[in-house]
């Protein structure tokens, strides 16, 4: 194995390492498993993130409905890497590779790898609908969870001083568009709310008024699992009071109005936009190296088409097999697996001194699961589909086990008990920073304008 001259480095305080560079994309659950899986090992990892912590995805809608602290969910990447001398974090966010001189331009300066790893994820895909991506609002980081708990609670506090019902029906209804996992988890949460926690907030408010829609292109939630498993959570919807409309597409949406192309429209203030993902997009890498979604076509060994020391993990890879020929789901298993397996070889590359051998990547599809209320859930494992209370046990325990930290474990084990008992979280608060004034800007510049 051939190692490319180390060029200078602009970010800074990076140490020289005689090891092989290996700069990762993302701190998500493909790049932090792949950096923890090299931790202590014979190269110099890099981690880049936009953001300083690690963030667990599939509890979002918790936040943003009030039942966890943004921080219970979130986790400091320094902290990780504390005793860990080969790995080091940048807060930064990736611009763009020269894949010849084998550099990696950033927010904070360039960098050179000998292997670079695009685990940068996805964002929301609002398919090109320009209104929606202005006036909708996404749920694909923590601060957006929290931004939507901001909104709902905002959206009450405003409907308790309208004059008529068609206004306060307005700022009470809540649609959710998109029927996946998030989808469902969200407005069965929002439903729960509705029905035995916001009364008691808000007594005066007819909440006879208040709606919660979930909208779904297709014919049936939750693409993917079981039919079962869709079927039963569409019931658990339902029994919960949520409109589950199948075969909606919806087309625009103003602020106000949802539009739809074969239904009539829905007003309302709060359009969650829970529909599509779209892989998070690196400029230097020629085109055909993209393809569908903007992921990034690679081989068996997550090698990206057309370059040899350019891999991508989970959301952002393409990878067609005979399994799945459309590339696998943007699922965290995924990510997961691929990153055990890219670890696995870069090792083995590494001993041997050989590119050419390896194990190839072969998924293996652990199940799938989705919480739709307080003892409600649907589960599809390998052998076996259930649903029900223990299902409910079973999404709790998996998610509980892999969030990291055992600090964040233990808090979000006594929060999920609490809510459970009292079925009244007490998160339910309007944060919002507060607007500077422009005479306190100066003020905080002057010594720096003027220094004595």
């Amino acid at each position: 194995m051939k190692n490319a001259p180390i060029a200078v480095d602009f970010i800074q305080n990076l140490p020289q390492s005689s090891n092989p560079r290996i700069v990762i994309i993302g701190g998500g659950f493909a790049g932090l498993k792949l950096a923890r899986k090299l931790a202590h090992k014979p190269y110099q990892i890099v981690l880049l993130d936009k953001n300083n912590y690690h963030q667990f995805q599939p509890l979002f809608y918790q936040v943003a409905t009030s039942g966890l602290e943004p921080s219970a969910i979130s986790f400091p990447l320094r902290k990780i890497f504390h005793k860990t001398s080969n790995v080091h974090f940048r807060m930064a966010e990736a611009l763009s590779v020269d894949s010849t001189a084998q550099i990696l331009f950033t927010s904070v300066g360039k960098i050179s790898y000998d292997y670079l790893v695009i685990a940068a994820g996805a964002d929301t895909n609002y398919f090109g609908i320009e209104n929606i991506r202005k006036n909708a609002i996404p749920m694909k980081s923590v601060s957006e969870a929290l931004y939507i708990r901001n909104r709902i609670i905002a959206n009450y506090e405003e409907a308790l001083n309208t004059l008529t019902d068609d206004a306060a029906e307005e700022m009470m209804n809540v649609v959710i568009v998109g029927g996946g996992p998030t989808g469902v988890e969200l407005a069965g949460a929002l439903a729960e709310m509705k029905k035995s926690v916001l009364p008691k907030d808000y007594p005066e408010l007819n909440f006879d008024l208040m709606e919660v829609y979930l909208i779904e292109a297709s014919s049936q939630l939750l693409n993917g699992m079981s039919e079962a498993s869709s079927e039963k959570a569409k019931e658990y919807l339902t029994r919960l009071g949520v409109n589950v409309m199948t075969k909606a597409q919806v087309v625009d949406y103003d602020g106000q109005k949802v539009s739809f192309k074969n239904h009539a429209p829905i007003f309302t203030k709060t359009l969650l936009w829970a529909a599509g993902i779209k892989a998070n997009h690196l400029e230097g890498l020629e085109e055909a190296s993209y393809t569908k979604g903007g992921r990034l076509i690679t081989d068996r060994f997550n090698r990206v088409s057309s370059y040899q020391n350019i891999f991508a993990l989970g959301d952002v890879a393409y990878m067609s097999t005979e399994k799945y020929p459309n590339g696998h789901p943007q699922v965290a298993q995924v990510a997961i697996q691929q990153a055990k397996n890219l670890a696995d070889n870069l090792l083995l590359w590494r001993k041997n001194n050989d590119v050419s051998s390896g194990e190839k990547f072969v998924y293996k599809d652990l199940g799938s699961m989705a919480t739709v209320g307080r003892k409600l859930a649907v589960v599809d494992l390998p052998i076996i589909h259930f649903n029900g209370f223990f299902a409910w046990i079973t999404w709790l325990f998996i998610h509980l086990m892999a969030i990291v930290g055992v600090k964040n474990k233990v808090f979000i084990f006594l929060d999920w008990a609490w809510n459970y008992l009292s079925f009244d979280p007490s998160l339910r608060l309007l944060i919002r920073p507060r607007k500077v004034k422009q005479e306190e800007v100066s003020e905080l510049l002057e010594p720096i304008k003027n220094p004595s």
